[in-house]
């Protein structure tokens, strides 16, 4: 999987990602970290999504988001385990 950094300021971000999947994962756990705006878009069905982020410290919120995104899916692993 292949993340291309487009934009990258102070408050703003754009990631170009090869998963629609993945943008809209990242977008909805964003918004729970407290992104002022996580949204994507595609210019077209054949061209890769674009990620947009917004807040104080889009890397920082990033690195929030896959951290929750981790936790939950270990946690449902070992959901999982427990009805074998």
């Amino acid at each position: 999987m292949e993340i291309k950094i487009l934009k990258d300021e102070k408050n703003e971000m754009d990631l170009e990602m090869d998963s629609l999947t993945l943008a809209e994962l990242l977008r909805v756990y964003l918004n729970k970290e407290g992104a002022e705006v996580a949204a994507w878009r595609r210019d077209h069905p054949r061209k890769s999504p674009v990620l947009h982020i917004k807040g104080d410290n889009p890397k920082k919120l990033v690195k929030k988001a896959i951290s929750s995104i981790e936790k939950e899916l270990n946690r449902a692993t070992e959901e999982f385990k427990k009805l074998k």
